[in-house]
């Protein structure tokens, strides 16, 4: 018997669309196939002489000491991926310890992400850059450093760079809580096709490759991935992915050219309103305005170039990207507009250039080995039609605001590494960034404008050791992050052009102290502990929902985190990992120094087994808590806690697997939010008009996947 937020399909337990879908994963796997024997066997075979060549594995066991700045930082692997049931895309993330993607407004959008006590928004403070070029994205028309990760594919990962804090001279942006550097594969050791399906009408089909062309390596592969999902309004989830590498690595340069594409369209359930499930009004998968959801896409391309010798290297990239958007949400019903309803849509369409460059000198001065890297970064966000509509039902009624946005910057950093003593080294960096901000507001021209903003931002890290293979750290260091820049050039209320009003700083100050240890005492393992903290002058960002600016002052977060990394044995893995933040507002009059939505409590545990004639398992639990949903801290999130399990067998060429997400179903998981919503007139509750929201998370979930290698 279905469960209630299940609906029944015609035609069996399959949707509609699956044959269609079925048709189209064969039609890209044979295209895959094909192309990769005609690449690998399109010439004559010549005698020639195949050596072996060495294959470093990367992952969380790798031996940091002596080049990591700092506790918190790590590296993750594509073994680890591969141990990991993910449920979404989103969820990549969560190998950096401490973080947290939750599912919001529909599975083509943005993750919400949090770490370190921010409501990361879409992204505002954790920058993600994929093989170099940026994914978030300055002056969004959701939201500031938007940042959607669901044009990665998964498979084709190799490694995920991370850290935290704002402590190294070559991040800037949204870098303050953290960062990750995801790098793809060079190559594949084998093709292969890989179909999920699972409850609630998901499908998902990858298919890739890799073949060696004219002294390099060509990897190409594709993705499919559509879903109904649990709602009583159907998601209708369509998402196409493609990727194109090109690569040559020789042992002292190299090359690649990288081209990625993505698309979506969907149709959202955003969160609901508590009281309307108490009362009956709503299911817990039910929806204010089945007409929310969007459309997006994203295409680039980027090159790297880099070299190396016995005393230096260096690498240059450049990218160009074009993204568009058309989001609708309804996030407050009919509050403001009893008779049409909330629901915006925003829209943008925009052009991003730019590139990166580092030169690095080995040296050794009065017998010290240091070394010294020169750095710059430019990058120019071109956004024509950033938009915010009133619309019902996505057809518009009329527009709140509109403009143009033109916003460049210009950075360059230096660092120096020192090894002053056996047991003793430093790493100092200086960094500087100019912000070009260029505005114009064809509502409101008085909001129109140009303006620069510049900031220094120092960094110093104090490494010890090692002894008995541990390191010690101490990190200071200052960091930023921009705002938007229709806020930044703001001179009146948008409402009422007769009020003035200050605008945001275009780069917001923020310093922050770090002291951890790392250590891999043990074979196979690695653990820190880091104490932190950070202190942020402003969080007055741009309000895309509302299409203004909103104070929110100065704050500071501090806390604890302890990760750990264990593989005793060829057969088993097991992690654990644990952040305790405390997040304030500082200077504020009464109780009001809750900060929304930062979660005070992240946990983190699972184990991976490999076991005997081709066998394996894993599990994953997340836990996190302690989240204040409003400044007075009278209103407070439940904690959440889910499992995830899987296991397979792998025979050869054929892998088959098994995924069951959120095994112990529960209301208690729902994730909590805090909005003022209110229903139509006829539908009105008896409460009233009060704020606490419900996201429900996906319910329980079984998926099954088959993989062929060729």
């Amino acid at each position: 018997m279905p469960r209630p937020c299940q609906k029944l399909r015609p035609g069996g337990p399959f949707p509609a669309g699956a044959r269609t879908f079925t048709i189209r994963l064969g039609l890209g796997v044979l295209v895959a196939v094909l192309a990769h024997r005609v690449f690998a066997y399109g010439e004559p075979p010549e005698a020639e002489t195949v050596s072996l060549e060495s294959i470093t594995v990367r992952g969380r066991a790798a031996d940091l000491l002596g080049t990591a700045e700092s506790a918190s930082q790590g590296e993750v692997g594509q073994p680890e991926f591969q141990q990991r049931p993910l449920s979404r895309i989103g969820e990549l993330v969560e190998v950096v310890p401490g973080t947290l993607a939750t599912q919001h407004s529909g599975s083509g959008k943005a993750n919400q992400y949090f770490l370190r006590g921010f409501n990361l928004d879409h992204g505002t403070d954790f920058s993600v850059a994929l093989d170099g070029v940026p994914m978030n994205l300055r002056s969004h028309a959701h939201g500031q450093g938007y940042l959607d990760l669901n044009s990665i594919i998964p498979e084709l990962v190799d490694r995920i760079d991370y850290g935290k804090g704002p402590y190294y001279a070559e991040l800037g942006d949204f870098s303050s809580a953290g960062y990750a550097r995801f790098h793809t594969l060079h190559r594949l050791p084998q093709g292969f096709a890989k179909f999920t399906g699972g409850e609630f009408g998901y499908y998902r089909g990858v298919a890739a490759a890799s073949s060696a062309v004219g002294g390099g390596d060509l990897l190409y592969g594709a993705q499919v991935h559509f879903f109904q999902g649990p709602w009583v309004q159907d998601e209708a989830l369509n998402q196409y992915n493609g990727m194109l590498r090109y690569t040559v690595d020789r042992k002292d340069w190299g090359m690649a050219v990288n081209g990625k594409a993505y698309r979506a369209h969907w149709t959202a359930t955003n969160q609901i309103p508590a009281r309307a499930v108490e009362s009956g009004l709503l299911s817990r998968y039910g929806t204010m305005d089945p007409s929310d959801g969007g459309t997006t896409d994203r295409y680039s391309l980027s090159g790297t170039l880099w070299s190396r010798g016995d005393t230096y290297r260096n690498e240059l990239n450049l990218y160009a990207v074009y993204y568009d958007l058309d989001l609708y949400s309804n996030f407050t019903g009919y509050l403001d507009d009893p008779v049409h309803g909330d629901q915006i849509n925003q829209h943008e369409r925009r052009v991003v250039a730019g590139g990166n460059g580092e030169q690095t000198f080995f040296q050794r001065w009065f017998g010290l080995e240091m070394d010294t890297t020169l750095g710059f970064q430019v990058r120019y966000d071109g956004i024509s039609n950033l938009t915010l509509n009133h619309t019902a039902k996505r057809q518009f009624l009329n527009t709140v605001s509109v403009a143009d946005v033109d916003e460049t910057s210009v950075s360059f950093y230096v660092k120096n590494q020192t090894q002053w003593l056996p047991k003793f080294r430093t790493v100092a960096g200086l960094r500087s960034d100019t912000f070009l901000f260029d505005v114009k507001d064809k509502l409101v021209p008085q909001n129109s404008g140009q303006t620069a903003s510049t900031l220094l931002s120092p960094k110093l890290s104090l490494v010890f050791g090692p002894w008995f293979d541990s390191e010690w750290f101490i990190n200071l260091g200052y960091g930023f992050h921009s705002n938007d820049a229709r806020g930044v050039t703001a001179r009146v209320a948008r409402n009422d052009p007769a009020t003035p009003m200050a605008g945001a700083p275009g780069l917001v100050r923020q310093r922050g102290a770090e002291a951890g240890v790392r250590t891999q005492i043990l074979p196979g393992q690695v653990s820190t502990l880091a104490i932190w903290w950070l202190h942020s002058d402003s969080e007055l960002v741009f309000a895309g929902d509302a299409g203004t600016t909103e104070p929110t002052g100065a704050s500071e977060r501090y806390g604890v985190e302890w990760t750990n990394y264990y593989k005793p044995t060829d057969w088993l893995t097991l992690d654990a990992d644990f952040a305790f933040t405390s997040a304030r507002y500082l200077g504020v009059p009464g109780n009001a120094k809750d900060i929304p939505n930062s979660v005070g409590r992240v946990i983190g545990a699972g184990a991976a087994l490999q076991l005997p004639y081709g066998f394996f398992a894993s599990l994953r639990v997340r836990d996190f808590g302690r989240v204040p949903l409003n400044e007075s801290g009278t209103a407070w999130a439940g904690d959440t806690t889910l499992v995830n399990l899987g296991a397979g067998y792998q025979y050869q060429t054929l892998k088959l697997e098994l995924d069951v997400f959120n095994l112990f179903d529960s209301r208690a998981n729902d994730i909590a939010y805090y909005y003022t919503s209110r229903f139509p007139q006829n539908e009105q509750p008896a409460s009233g008009v009060d704020g606490i929201m419900l996201h429900p998370v996906m319910p329980r979930q079984v998926r099954a996947s088959v993989t062929i290698a060729f």
